[in-house]
């Protein structure tokens, strides 16, 4: 199984038994994974020790130990770090945590979506962005928006697994091709 499969599966499981239990612990076991999983990334050192087979189940389940100690975690999530621990799935971490913040965002009714411009956008433009995909699609929205330069102008949307290419880097290429082909 892909690490990914694997992955899902325990992010599946975790959020199930936090429905089980009322429910009322998603939003902080969401928080707590991306706490985790954030410290596992600035911490490539931690990363490859979850890794690395030289390391036994029992050390690595002291060093998740002593990285939960220094934070507050609720027992679901320690208790989870632990059993991921003894089966040798710490690494698996980061991805199961972006599984769970999509089960999460699926409980909820969010979509989450990325706007790309080439420059800056005023904070009313993105509101009305925003608002006009929000009523498109008929469900919240939150998109992350960024800057890059390379695609000279327009936009990149990507809304769940939908693309859709604005930018005016995208238009001179299908310009290119069009030209190439003699239309």
């Amino acid at each position: 199984m892909t690490g990914q499969m694997i992955a899902s599966r325990y992010a599946r499981a975790l959020f199930q038994l936090c429905k089980e239990q009322g429910g009322n612990e998603l939003e902080s076991t969401a928080q707590q994974l991306n706490a985790l999983a954030t410290v596992m990334e600035q911490s490539p050192e931690l990363y490859r020790l979850f890794r690395n087979p030289a390391f036994s189940a029992q050390e690595k389940k002291n060093v998740i130990e002593a990285v939960l100690a220094k934070g507050e975690y609720a027992a679901v999530v320690i208790n989870f770090c632990r059993l991921l621990a003894d089966k040798g799935r710490l690494a698996i971490l980061p991805d199961v945590d972006a599984v769970f913040q999509v089960l999460l965002d699926q409980e909820k009714g969010v979509m989450r979506g990325e706007v790309v411009t080439a420059v800056s956008m005023p904070k009313t433009d993105r509101e009305k962005i925003k608002s006009q995909l929000e009523g498109q699609l008929g469900q919240e929205l939150v998109l992350d928006f960024r800057v890059n330069k390379k695609i000279l102008g327009g936009l990149v949307l990507k809304v769940g697994d939908k693309l859709y290419d604005a930018s005016l880097r995208a238009q001179l290429d299908m310009l290119k091709e069009n030209l190439k082909r003699g239309e």
